[in-house]
């Protein structure tokens, strides 16, 4: 039984927070309007927590807050390989801003560079043009990258 909704979010109160249910057990959490996600398992002493913990960066471990219900909340990173992508920035909580890099087309030479190593990949990262937004602006930079365009220009 798959369904999706929005809902409430339980970290930030704002009214983005997309839920998406795994399994009958488990659901994942992500809020448009503050730019953090969760999900069922992720609780302290769960093995998914844990787990999460050897990985994260510094920056998304400060940023984590734990919602009445348990439920542990860290910064989204968003990659979409023709848009771009979307990471929580900074070196500690107090300067944290998301940052936006748009996708690019990749020049004949440098996808042919790739092809040599057996990846074959079509887009790459703008890095000499990235974007900061504030910490309360997650949604401009998914605006930023164009997420929400219509494919079909006439509609």
């Amino acid at each position: 039984m798959n369904f999706d909704k929005l809902q409430i979010c339980d970290r930030c109160q704002g009214d983005a927070c997309y839920v998406t249910e795994v399994t009958s057990e488990i659901k994942s959490y992500m809020c448009f309007g503050c730019g953090f996600q969760t999900n069922s398992l992720m609780k302290k002493g769960e093995q998914f927590f844990n787990e999460q913990m050897e990985n994260l960066p510094s920056l998304y471990k400060e940023l984590m807050v734990e919602d009445e219900e348990g439920k542990i909340w860290f910064p989204t990173m968003i990659n979409i390989p023709d848009k771009g992508m979307i990471f929580a920035d900074g070196t500690r909580a107090s300067n944290f801003k998301w940052t936006a890099v748009k996708a690019i087309k990749m020049s004949e030479e440098e996808k042919d560079k790739f092809k040599k190593l057996g990846k074959d990949y079509e887009y790459k990262m703008d890095n000499d043009n990235m974007k900061h937004f504030s910490r309360d602006d997650f949604i401009e930079a998914i605006d930023f990258l164009g997420v929400f365009e219509s494919e079909n220009k006439e509609l």
